[in-house]
């Protein structure tokens, strides 16, 4: 999408991406919306709160299922700066997410293009449509410099 503006919930979720490195988490960021507007937002959360599952991802579901007071999220969107991985993608399967925007593909981590494919296996209820690559310029060089500057 280069040369476009980015849509404002991934301009958010790259936002809470940069949120999240300042406090030495992977920086991953991730909005939900409903028909347009924000009803959950999110940042990887895992050190400082100390769980393992605090992916922004999860931890923007579970908000948002908070905000609308139901555990399914029928005709959200999930925007989120990084390809999720497996965990994830089974909670964006479960709530019923209809959507699912990312930015950067992770080919280790990530199960929606790559590694375990979540949406395509026959077990899977239900599949989001996905697009990829929204704002993945950003949150890739986002991530680059994270890992670079704890290994230097």
């Amino acid at each position: 999408m280069s040369g476009f503006p980015l849509p404002a919930p991934m301009r958010r979720a790259l936002d809470l991406a940069v949120e999240a490195a300042a406090d030495g988490e992977v920086p991953v960021g991730a909005v939900i919306t409903l028909e347009g507007r924000i009803v959950a937002e999110a940042r990887n959360a895992m050190r400082g709160s100390t769980d393992p599952t605090a992916h922004a991802e999860m931890v923007a579901i579970r908000a948002a299922a908070a905000t609308l007071g139901q555990p399914r999220l029928d005709g959200c969107v999930l925007w989120v700066t990084l390809e999720p991985c497996a965990m994830c993608a089974a909670a964006i399967g479960l709530a019923r997410i209809a959507t699912l925007n990312f930015a950067a593909a992770d080919p280790k981590g990530g199960a929606v293009e790559h590694g375990a494919r979540i949406f395509a296996q026959p077990t899977c209820h239900h599949r989001p449509e996905v697009h990829s690559g929204i704002g993945e310029t950003e949150a890739a060089a986002q991530l680059k410099t994270f890992f670079a500057d704890r290994r230097g």
